[in-house]
């Protein structure tokens, strides 16, 4: 892993999980979003305000960014920077985002 990022388990475990419920139908498509993903982390380490807040889902001081249906949830003050969650959009994220940990 890149030391410009790190993923904490939570977020280690929630790109496995994307990897493996994607290759089910396609192994080509995971590892097209796979790779999709660590662009985007290489990406935010370089430029951590590129990101967006997101105050209706929780005021913690952290940043979103898109890559397909999923929301890499990341903590823009950190170095290396601090990848939270990847969420699928279409989970109640305000109910996620309150949990202590995924």
């Amino acid at each position: 892993m890149s030391r410009r990022y790190q993923l904490t388990e939570p977020a280690q475990r929630h790109v496995e999980d994307i990897g493996a419920f994607i290759a089910q139908d396609s192994v080509e498509a995971a590892l097209k979003v796979l790779d999709a993903l660590e662009a985007a982390f290489e990406l935010l380490a370089d430029q951590p305000g590129i990101g967006h807040t997101r105050e209706d889902l929780t005021e913690k001081p952290v940043k979103f960014w898109s890559v397909y249906a999923y929301l890499i949830v990341y903590d823009p003050a950190t170095r290396p920077l601090t990848v939270l969650a990847i969420l699928h959009g279409a989970r109640d994220l305000t109910r996620v985002l309150k949990a202590p940990s995924d």
